[in-house]
């Protein structure tokens, strides 16, 4: 009787993990993490700062567009949006909203064709600093 318990209790006892497998475990997965986070964090700051470069681009490139087209600058990024040259406004990808951009206005026209001053240029409406060690509202 004394040696069927034994070998009931040893059965058992093979069955799971023992806690300083399950602590192994836990250290490597909790080190994989530690390496892995930042790695994370890093590849979204500079997708986010590469939609930013694109979505600047793309917004000078219509500007001056518009400019061309209609012989005057946009008096806002809304016109640029009413006159069809956008569906919608692109989001500014740091601040996370369409209506942070900071336009810059010209008082004087710049090509003898424009008969209107307006938005000559916009930057980002996020102070924050890039990876390249500038603030977006720079760029």
């Amino acid at each position: 009787m004394e040696l069927l318990w034994m070998e009931r209790s040893t059965k058992i006892g093979k069955r799971g993990f023992t806690l300083l497998e399950l602590m192994i475990v836990i250290t490597i997965i909790a080190i994989l993490g530690a390496i892995a986070i930042p790695m994370y964090r890093h590849v979204v700051l500079n997708a986010k700062e590469t939609v930013l470069k694109d979505n600047l681009r793309e917004i000078r490139r219509v500007i001056d567009q518009y400019t061309a087209d209609k012989k005057k600058a946009p008096l806002s990024l809304q016109d640029l949006v009413d006159a069809k040259y956008f569906r919608e406004l692109p989001q500014d990808p740091i601040t996370g909203s369409n209506a942070t951009w900071e336009v810059v206005m010209d008082t004087s026209v710049s090509s003898p064709e424009q008969t209107e001053s307006g938005v000559v240029d916009l930057h980002s409406g996020s102070t924050a600093i890039s990876s390249e060690g500038t603030p977006y509202n720079t760029w």
